[in-house]
């Protein structure tokens, strides 16, 4: 059997649905606004479409060899956005301009005007529409609080840790229904942990543990925390969180109740070390990238693969992508991850 494999989250978009997508226009207010209309445009057929679009994401990661494929969030504009449609206090009639990811870019971003807390359970729904095409297990994601936190505009709580908290207990609901619908892996995404490590160390990682409270034990606790990607492929200027900023929080993030993270490794490498700091905890290695062109050669993935396993017992490594396959485009997404599952599949256990 080799190594297990996953994804982390997006995947493209099939062309029939028509839903915006961040990858496309990330840098106006139209994804955050426009959402409603598309959804509206697509008529009575918009369930089955999406429906659809989400059983075909499912199996081209199946007939790729992932081993716990996600639902390719084909719902959404992007995993943040479409969580905060769900919660009371965010208003996307009311958008505020706003700069984003230590200064890299700025949008028109919802605004909250008062107390945050969840207006409707949705994605054990959203797990469902997955699962009935596999057997696999599939993997539901949604964003973390100072993710969220950092991608809205704040005008009611004034400091992101009681936001944050805000944020986690609404986030919990949803990890305890998805639980209790069987939903046996469920992630949430932190990359800002990458870009300010000082912040999850102070109250970061406290408002994770708080999303994930109470959850079951026969349910995989993982989170993700990439450093960061561009809207477009091959774009090699943009600025990424600092690489160094994993070791900062390893040693916390292995004291969490966290079972799994995922960690960018294929866009640049990683001091294998680090993986030293992880005693108990699943480590999920990206060893394709998300925002190249170039495709992995099994042999370099395989490789690398080898090289994690010198700092790592094999029951604990993961292989993965470094981050969501949206920017990718559909071809190059199952190339990446058939050529992964080969080599991970092909390492002795």
């Amino acid at each position: 059997m080799g190594l297990l494999t996953t994804t982390i989250g997006a995947y493209p978009k099939p062309e029939y649905v028509k839903l915006p997508d961040w990858f496309d226009n990330l840098d106006t207010a139209e994804p955050t606004r426009g959402w409603y209309a598309a959804r509206e445009a697509m008529g009575e057929e918009a369930e089955s479409i999406i429906r659809r679009g989400t059983h075909e994401a499912v199996n081209d990661q199946v007939n790729a060899g992932i081993d716990i494929p996600t639902d390719g969030e084909i719902a959404r504009e992007n995993y943040i956005h479409y969580h905060c449609r769900h919660l009371e206090g965010v208003d996307f009639n009311k958008l505020t301009e706003k700069t984003l990811r230590t200064g890299n870019y700025s949008s028109f971003l919802p605004t909250v005007s008062g107390p945050v807390k969840l207006r409707d359970l949705f994605l054990a729904d959203d797990w469902r529409r997955a699962q009935e095409v596999t057997d696999k297990p599939v993997k539901i994601t949604m964003p973390g609080p100072l993710t969220v936190a950092d991608t809205v505009v704040d005008e009611y709580y004034g400091n992101q840790k009681d936001f944050g908290k805000a944020i986690a207990e609404a986030l919990n609901q949803e990890v305890l229904s998805l639980a209790k619908a069987g939903c046996s892996h469920i992630q949430i995404d932190e990359p800002l942990f990458a870009r300010y490590p000082e912040r999850a160390l102070e109250f970061g990682i406290e408002n994770l543990e708080r999303a994930f409270q109470n959850c079951p034990e026969g349910v995989n606790r993982t989170a993700h925390m990439c450093c960061g990607y561009p809207d477009k492929i091959d774009a090699v200027d943009y600025p990424k969180a600092p690489l160094g900023s994993y070791l900062q929080i390893a040693d916390a993030m292995e004291e969490s109740s966290v079972m799994s993270i995922s960690l960018e490794d294929a866009h640049r490498y990683n001091d294998l070390s680090l993986l030293e700091h992880f005693k108990t905890t699943t480590i999920i290695f990206g060893v394709v990238a998300i925002a190249k062109s170039s495709v992995e050669a099994v042999e370099e993935i395989r490789n690398r693969l080898l090289d994690a396993l010198e700092y790592i017992e094999a029951k604990r490594l993961i292989a993965g992508p470094d981050c969501g396959l949206g920017i990718l485009g559909r071809e190059l997404a199952i190339q990446k991850m058939r050529n992964l599952s080969i080599a991970a599949h092909s390492i002795e256990t």
